[in-house]
């Protein structure tokens, strides 16, 4: 059994044990587990019960993890996003007052749309029309996304009125511990010591204690407070046309955060093969849409692939196994919920800035001496951080790119989809403004 399921997983191709992706199903786990506190506390202004969504989100997360890895084997992990989560609350549910079982409904609606457009192969088509240099400067520029969180949440640099950001103050301990954290996994990444990340995690988790900055909470959790929202989501209610742009824009954010997150991970653990294409695209692509739908039916907001996942490839991930141990553990986090949240700040930020460093090597493949390709490569690049938004990010890159290229006559008919969605990215831009 154990030797079919390496046959399976490919792990004499990709180089790879049990060990490893272990390993490496534990860092990406350990550096995206915050959603299990986050998420609940984001969804409960919305009105729906913390409780029931801290399962829901344990369950989601679990099922749509293990769905990747057993389907695509990719170490892609997937949870409730953030970002849609917000927008789901703040805006849908807060905002324009809709009760939050029709909200749930409109995403059930975007996945079920997600999954005509795998079947139809459009999303795999719409993935494929992006050049392969934006996809590298996809990576960089989430790398840069990332570790701006990451020196954010140390507090290594702070807002400021004057410049925007300046150095935080870092005799801080949350951030003198999060600079240790840094040094710590670039020293043992140096010496190719397997879970660097997640050594410094534990390790910087352990050394916080002292300095009060460990908060555990227990308290009672039961399973059975998840049908508080399982299966209460209204589907005729969202079906209604004044939803349907709330329906739109889960659709339309997701599937490009999600090609962004695609790429950027795939990229980064070198599984786009030389054409520039990525294997079992179909299969990737069914399981985030299909675990849309399972998360609506559960009680949360659209699920999606992590960026954290970059963490787990950085660890030595390659495999399906490593997304399906991330998966194994957020279901066991069902009645572990309160240790895991003992994981502060200060120990996954320096995570985030780390992986943030690792994803820049794609860089190199851009010719930045050919202006076609140089500029949309940069506004991408530069674009996802400064605005949060893989989305505006990819969006300015294929527009600049279309642009220079029909300015220039190099306008080629085959690629009339990437120009499509140039224009789609422009009206969304008119539409949307700067909000």
């Amino acid at each position: 059994m154990r030797q079919k399921l390496e046959v399976y997983f490919n792990f004499a191709g990709l180089k790879t044990t049990w060990k490893t992706e272990i390993f490496a199903g534990l860092t990406t786990f350990i550096t995206m587990a915050y959603i299990i506190v986050v998420n609940p506390a984001i969804l409960g202004k919305a009105g729906l019960p913390i409780p029931a969504v801290t399962a829901a989100t344990c369950v989601s997360a679990a099922f749509a993890s293990i769905l990747m890895g057993v389907v695509a084997r990719y170490p892609l992990a997937l949870a409730p996003g953030m970002g849609l989560n917000a927008y789901f609350s703040y805006i849908v549910v807060m905002k324009l007052h809709v009760p939050w079982p029709t909200a749930l409904g409109a995403v059930f609606l975007s996945g079920v749309i997600f999954l005509l457009l795998t079947a139809t192969g459009l999303r795999q088509a719409i993935l494929q029309s992006i050049p392969h240099e934006l996809y590298a400067s996809v990576a960089g520029g989430i790398g840069l996304f990332i570790a701006f969180i990451g020196f954010k949440n140390a507090g290594i640099v702070a807002a400021d009125p004057g410049t925007m950001v300046t150095l935080g103050n870092l005799r801080a301990p949350q951030t003198f511990l999060a600079l240790f954290g840094v040094i710590l996994m670039a020293v043992l990444l140096a010496w190719r010591v397997r879970g660097a990340i997640l050594i410094g995690v534990l390790t910087v988790t352990l050394a916080a204690i002292p300095f009060h900055l460990v908060e555990w909470n227990p308290t009672p959790y039961s399973f059975a407070a998840i049908t508080q929202t399982a299966f209460r989501l209204n589907i005729r209610a969202a079906l209604h046309v004044g939803l349907a742009e709330i329906v739109f824009v889960f659709l339309f954010v997701d599937l490009f955060d999600n090609l962004g997150t695609l790429v950027a991970v795939t990229k980064h653990a070198g599984l786009i093969d030389e054409d520039h294409d990525i294997p079992r695209l179909s299969q990737i692509l069914f399981a985030d849409a299909t675990a849309t739908v399972a998360g609506s039916l559960v009680g949360t907001s659209t699920v999606t692939s992590y960026i954290e996942s970059a963490a787990g490839v950085a660890a030595g991930g390659r495999t399906g196994v490593t997304a399906i141990v991330t998966g194994l553990l957020f279901l066991c986090s069902l009645v572990a919920a309160p240790y895991v949240s003992m994981v502060p700040t200060a120990a996954t930020a320096p995570a985030l800035i780390v992986v943030g460093s690792l994803m820049l090597h794609t860089l190199g493949e851009i010719e930045w001496k050919k202006p076609l390709i140089a500029f949309p490569a940069f506004l991408t690049l530069v674009l996802i951080p400064l605005t949060t938004s893989i989305a505006n990010g990819l969006g300015f890159g294929i527009i600049a790119y279309a642009a220079l290229h029909l300015a220039t006559g190099k306008f080629n008919r085959k690629d009339w989809l990437l120009y499509t969605l140039a224009v789609l990215f422009l009206a969304r831009f008119i539409y949307v403004g700067g909000t």
